[in-house]
């Protein structure tokens, strides 16, 4: 080791101690912070707030951190500190190593309670009984589209929208050898094998396809057959010590699945206007001609933009659908608010899933 280097070392060493004691002094902080919204009886995780920290820092930040990664460090520290005021209990689909996982902890920090469910049915159920705080559930992949199952418990469940997150997927095919010779049969959920069934087709034609109930779970399965490969992320290959056979194989480069993240409306309110927000719905209309198309006059004529409209059945066997709609807007903005004023007006049912910051 050369002279200099010892040096620089020696003042990172130094660095590293001035940042922990800084650290510290903010947890203290933060636990004081904590015992007052104890006693005011406010809600201990705002994402309002966390997002307001950050864009402060972010405003501040003179390089030569990027501010992407200033972001991820300064949710990390905020986690940490929330985890001592009161943890985080976060449900999701499981077990771990599940984009769903990724997804809550990019949007909580590390530092949460991970409550890893079976399926989605069990995050709406955790997070209506109380066992979770929030539950985190995909709705929407650039390739396939919506997340069915996630609109359809939303439309009765008594959780709000609260936050989204958007990630950036990358599927690898994972087993436990580094080859793509003698796969018999490759496992994954339903969605990760449809954004991947060109790769599947060209380069494994004759492995049979398995739906099981989340990439980690095929992943999982992968590890109690050499003939059988699974569909996951890096994560997940990590937790079950998996060779990555092949890289990337999703058919769309750019493949990203947006998550909701929900809580009760006692556990946090909607979020205030940030600016950047996202109203989501959904509606019925009488089944009579033009009652589609009279539901988006109030939007244009108030100028609001939609940004997402989709139709599901209604499975009363009328052959009558709900419609979900995303809105650019938050209901305390004047023409957002006349907007819904006036569709609710046209609508046999209504109901606003939530307002929420769009997430980058």
């Amino acid at each position: 080791m050369t002279a200099t280097l010892a040096d620089l070392r020696v003042q990172i060493d130094a660095l590293d101690n001035q940042l922990l004691t800084l650290l510290n002094q903010r947890a203290l902080v933060a636990e004081q912070v904590g015992e007052v919204k104890k006693r005011e009886g406010t809600p201990f995780f705002r994402p309002d707030r966390v997002a307001q920290v950050i864009e402060k820092i972010q405003q501040a930040n003179k390089g030569p951190l990027k501010n992407e990664h200033v972001a991820a460090v300064w949710r990390e520290i905020m986690s940490a500190c929330l985890a001592l005021e009161s943890p985080v209990r976060v449900a999701y689909l499981g077990p771990a190593g599940t984009f769903s996982e990724e997804a809550a902890v990019r949007f909580f920090g590390s530092s949460i309670e991970h409550i890893p469910c079976a399926n989605f049915d069990e995050v709406f159920r955790a997070a209506t009984a109380g066992t979770a705080d929030f539950g985190v559930v995909p709705v929407e992949n650039s390739t396939e589209g919506v997340v069915s199952r996630s609109l359809d418990l939303l439309l009765n469940s008594p959780l709000h929208i609260v936050g989204e997150i958007s990630l950036m997927v990358r599927h690898n095919l994972l087993r436990l050898t580094d080859s793509l010779d003698n796969i018999e049969a490759v496992y994954a959920h339903p969605q990760a094998l449809a954004q991947c069934q060109g790769w599947l087709s060209a380069h494994l034609p004759h492995a049979e396809r398995h739906a099981a109930s989340s990439n980690a779970e095929g992943a999982r399965l992968a590890t109690t057959n050499p003939a059988w490969a699974g569909i996951a992320s890096d994560r997940a290959a990590t937790q079950f010590a998996l060779h990555t056979a092949a890289h990337g194989i999703q058919d769309d480069a750019f493949n990203r699945t947006r998550f909701a993240v929900m809580c009760l409306p006692q556990t946090l309110p909607a979020p205030p206007a940030s600016g950047r927000d996202c109203t989501s719905l959904v509606v019925s209309v009488p089944n009579r001609p033009g009652a589609v198309h009279d539901i988006l006059v109030p939007l244009k004529h108030h100028g609001v933009s939609m940004t997402r409209f989709e139709s599901r059945p209604a499975r009363s066997g009328h052959w009558e659908y709900f419609f979900y709609i995303d809105l650019q807007g938050h209901p305390s903005q004047d023409h957002v608010k006349a907007a819904l004023a006036d569709l609710q007006q046209l609508c046999a049912f209504y109901k606003v899933l939530g307002a929420y910051p769009i997430s980058d």
